[in-house]
């Protein structure tokens, strides 16, 4: 039988304990919160990574979320953060109540039926494990059609093929609440196609479809992609119609588009607008979100330079329309800087 030298027994027992020792050492945490929990994606050597969730690529969130990862990248400490293209509001609002992103592009109106779990969350149940971080800028329903489609009302959309936004977004409740206050619903169009902004550009531009419902920022890159190539109408909302719906639903108002803002539409057009904010999970680190609200606004020219709604976003409107309750990290930065 093979037998071990005394000598080389205690080398072997020394190594394995050696072994163990480093194993154990190596079996610490690297990031998070300070009792141990984990409340962001944590990666070596303390690195925090942020996911940002924001919508199609021509959309308004988009850009304006990779303006704000570039702010997190080099603004705070420790942070790596990137903007996520996805469905939008909707879809973002699973993303955060599951924990799979960190910050999430939203409007007001989406949040708050998720929060109440009313509208398009009514068989869903409330979310509640979400908190608001900012408000940032109007979201302008947007209908736009082709010149050629004679479509200058919201009534002129019966029996025509229109986009209503992709399926669950924040753009198709929309769509479908203003052709409600007008006495219609998608049987009385002649085809509803639930589409992404891409989508519904790219087949205005192949005369696919006769009109779209966008909701976004202005300008919108989608738009102003479609009518370089193809006369269009904005189509408006009146005035009317805007007050019934903020009678039902309380995040609508009036606004104006600019003339001018598209090629081919001179005048100012009247239409609703929601409000785009930010919402972080419930259980995101409190001086994390404190960290990345005070560069947000302490750094907003970076989004300003990205694009043209960088200019809406401001620390005296952040609080403005907020319908959930705000994150303490967020809070705690709005009180020094004595907002209310």
């Amino acid at each position: 039988m093979f037998r071990l030298k005394k000598g080389t027994v205690l080398l072997l027992v020394l190594v394995l304990t050696m072994a163990l020792l480093a194993g154990c050492g190596s079996n610490q945490s690297t990031g998070g919160t300070e009792d141990g929990g984990e409340t962001a994606k944590s990666g070596g050597g303390g690195t925090t990574y942020i996911s940002i969730a924001t919508g199609g690529p021509a959309g308004t969130y988009y850009p304006l979320g990779g303006a704000m990862a570039k702010i997190f990248n080099d603004n705070v400490d420790n942070v790596t953060a990137n903007a996520q293209s996805t469905g939008a509001s909707v879809e973002n609002i699973g993303l955060v109540s599951k924990g799979e992103t960190e910050i999430a592009f939203i409007q007001n109106d989406i949040t708050y039926y998720a929060y109440t779990g009313t509208e398009i969350f009514a068989d869903q149940g409330k979310i509640e494990n979400i908190k608001g971080m900012a408000m940032l800028y109007p979201e302008l329903v947007q209908v736009i059609a082709t010149k050629d489609s004679n479509i200058n009302s919201i009534e002129d959309l019966k029996g025509k093929k229109v986009a209503i936004g992709a399926p669950g977004s924040g753009a198709e409740a929309n769509a479908r609440q203003i052709l409600a206050a007008h006495g219609m619903t998608y049987d009385d169009l002649g085809k509803a196609d639930y589409l992404s902004f891409d989508e519904a550009a790219d087949q205005l531009k192949n005369k696919q479809i006769d009109a779209a419902f966008l909701t976004a920022g202005l300008p919108t890159s989608a738009v102003t992609e479609v009518a370089q190539t193809t006369d269009i109408v904005v189509v408006p909302i009146t005035s009317a119609k805007i007050t019934e719906l903020a009678n039902e639903y309380p995040f609508y108002t009036e606004v104006v588009i600019p003339g001018g803002t598209y090629k081919g539409q001179d005048e100012d057009v009247t239409t609703a607008a929601v409000m785009a904010m930010l919402v972080v999970p419930e259980e995101l680190d409190e001086d994390l979100v404190y960290e990345l609200t005070k560069a947000l606004f302490e750094h907003r020219q970076v989004i300003i330079d990205t694009h043209a709604r960088g200019n809406d976003i401001k620390l005296e409107t952040a609080l403005q329309g907020m319908p959930i309750e705000v994150h303490a990290g967020a809070q705690r930065y709005y009180d020094e800087m004595n907002v209310k």
